[in-house]
């Protein structure tokens, strides 16, 4: 028998109606399958339906369950498909780590505060929080500066609060689209560089939604995607290595 799957989707379908005769199949049927300490690159180009396929993924949409064979998505073992909005947000909160292109810090607080939002989510409140996010941040090398505002971070310093707040809750997955799409190429190896780490000496389970060919060959798999359905999936023969820089290094 083969071993659980972490996250396992099948028939994975989703149209979005754009006005009263126009709608978009994002998903026209996908099958994947994401082991448990895997790196996974999802590649395509624009509108190939890898952000609609890691926002399934993620819970953060919902399947279609109409016009063609009932969709699987089983999360742990768990049968996603059927549960309650309830109970994939609080999946989503405590099992589940993001990290978006743009960052999506709130601007009026502080690093820290960003993180405890997380935990907040999660149930976690008060001291415990408070000191879980100070370590996540001492884990992506800030911890001297948990009491800045986004605006006064560099957009490196910014994705890693953003990793910090994916990490804080210690999910078994983070699923990042377009984690470098923001930053220069040096920023860009930084961030890459944190993922990777995380994800060997953690055996944390990562996502990567990306248009970045040196980010898919850094990952173990990639699962190439166009007109929303994966053409190919296959490992990568042999993963780039990450540089790790000593300021990143420096921070596990």
């Amino acid at each position: 028998m083969a071993p659980t799957a972490l996250l396992e989707g099948a028939n994975l379908r989703k149209t979005y109606r754009l006005g009263r005769d126009t709608t978009v199949e994002a998903l026209r049927g996908v099958d994947v399958r994401i082991e448990p300490g895997e790196m996974v690159a999802i590649m395509g180009p624009s509108g190939s339906g890898k952000s609609t396929l890691m926002h399934i993924l993620g819970l953060l949409h919902a399947p279609d369950l109409n016009h063609g064979p009932r969709p699987e998505l089983r999360f742990e073992g768990r049968d996603i498909v059927a549960l309650s909005d309830a109970e994939r947000t609080r999946i989503r909160a405590r099992r589940m780590g993001f990290v978006f292109q743009d960052f999506n810090l709130v601007p009026t607080l502080t690093a820290l505060e960003n993180v405890m939002l997380a935990c907040d989510y999660a149930g976690v409140r008060g001291p415990a929080a408070r000191t879980a996010s100070r370590g996540a941040l001492d884990l992506v090398g800030l911890a001297g500066r948990g009491d800045h505002r986004p605006v006064e971070l560099s957009g490196g310093e910014q994705q890693r609060v953003a990793i910090a707040r994916a990490l804080v809750n210690r999910p078994s997955l983070v699923l990042a689209d377009e984690p470098t799409g923001n930053l220069d190429s040096e920023r860009s190896a930084e961030v890459l560089a944190l993922l990777r780490r995380f994800n060997r000496e953690h055996g944390q389970t990562f996502v990567l939604v990306t248009h970045d060919a040196e980010v898919g060959a850094a990952c173990d798999r990639v699962v190439r995607m166009r007109d929303g359905r994966v053409r190919d999936q296959a490992p990568v023969a042999l993963a780039t290595p990450v540089d790790l820089s000593p300021r990143v290094a420096a921070v596990a």
